[in-house]
């Protein structure tokens, strides 16, 4: 039987996790992947992926449509930019709360069903979406150019206080701009706000009994224990913070195209939970670092870079090396990525954070056995 941390744990839990976040533009230098677009990128998806390892992580249940959300978030968010204002915090709300409402209605109808069958409505309602956004809902959403900003837009509360410039107006949270690091830093404060919500929901008695639905829904029914409703505010809070994270990704970059309701930005997500670790706290965020590292990073290693790379190797040596990498980097980072998940899959099923936990366990194998600690007692895990 799994015991609640105690609120000291929590708090230092938050506080580590808070110090990590604002600090990344510090310790992700090294690698290269510390300028702000690909930070927000590093934030937004972290937030998208939390909320999906609330549903898939708690109760098991695969969704494939949570693009759906994504989508709708975007599109409100830039909707609410272009009737109203330029602000932010109204586009995050709108994006969030209407994603949260999408949200019940197929929630409602896909957990009327449960395993592959509940992936195969929730992926039938995502493409449904897709499709209506690139072509029925077009007065909506502007089919395949996207929803975007035109200065003719009323913005009916900034033309209230604010006179409207030359050129299209950016975002802003009250003035300030929601570009570069700024805008990483209002995504990290959101980040955070998930995380700590997360936290509180894995510990909590809702918590237990999604852990309990997954562990053995069947027994749960013979109970009399009715556990759609509990699926059903599972699948809405997850729902939520898809939305919440399209409303950012408008928020950064106001545009909305419907591509962010394709069947393969569901999978995406999916990916970065398993890769991370499933059921895990912060799993699903580094499995959301990890491929959009790959994504930003490891694709822009053309041959040209290689060559610079390598160009203290002998001329021969230096052309088979760098054929030999270029496998692997630039247009053939998927390669690289597909082969890391495989390993992830077959040798670590818990993920990332299963495999730190081994390492860990390595690490202090021989300081037990220096100090002769028994090895055998039952240990906790966060």
């Amino acid at each position: 039987m799994s015991v609640s941390p105690s609120p000291k744990k929590e708090l230092a839990t938050i506080a580590i996790f808070t110090v990590a976040v604002l600090a990344m533009p510090i310790w992700l230098a090294p690698i290269g992947a510390a300028y702000p677009d690909l930070l927000q990128k590093f934030a937004i998806f972290g937030i998208f992926a939390i909320g999906f390892n609330i549903l898939f992580g708690l109760t098991g249940y695969l969704s494939f449509g949570h693009a759906a959300f994504l989508g709708v978030g975007s599109y409100t968010a830039v909707w609410s930019f272009k009737l109203l204002t330029m602000n932010v915090l109204p586009a995050v709300i709108f994006g969030t709360v209407l994603a949260g409402l999408f949200a019940v209605l197929i929630g409602y109808v896909s957990l009327r069903r449960s395993g592959i069958y509940f992936s195969i409505l929730t992926l039938a309602f995502a493409q449904m979406s897709y499709n209506l956004a690139y072509s029925v809902l077009t007065p909506i959403t502007n089919g395949e150019t996207g929803l975007q900003l035109t200065q003719q837009d009323p913005r009916i509360i900034d033309s209230m206080f604010v006179e409207a410039g030359a050129g299209l107006p950016s975002t802003t949270l009250f003035g300030l701009k929601m570009s570069g690091y700024p805008g990483f830093y209002f995504c990290a404060v959101v980040l955070i706000i998930g995380f700590w919500i997360s936290l509180k929901i894995f510990n909590s008695p809702f918590g237990m009994k999604l852990k309990a639905i997954k562990s053995n829904q069947t027994r749960m029914g013979y109970t009399g224990f009715n556990t759609r409703p509990y699926l059903l505010v599972a699948f809405v809070i997850s729902g939520m913070y898809a939305g919440l994270a399209g409303s950012l990704m408008a928020a950064t970059d106001p545009l909305a195209g419907a591509e962010r309701m394709q069947w393969t930005a569901s999978g995406e997500v999916v990916l970065m939970t398993i890769l991370g670790g499933v059921g895990t706290l912060i799993g699903p965020l580094l499995g959301a670092g990890v491929i959009k590292y790959f994504e930003n990073i490891f694709s822009s290693y053309n041959e040209n870079v290689l060559h610079q790379i390598f160009a203290a190797l002998p001329d021969p040596l230096e052309d088979a090396v760098v054929a030999v990498t270029s496998l692997f980097v630039g247009e053939g980072w998927h390669l690289t990525l597909g082969t890391l998940f495989m390993v992830i899959v077959i040798f670590l099923p818990g993920g990332i954070v299963e495999g730190a936990r081994r390492l860990k366990s390595l690490v202090l194998r021989p300081t037990v056995r220096k100090y002769g600690f028994k090895t055998d007692q039952p240990t906790t895990r966060s």
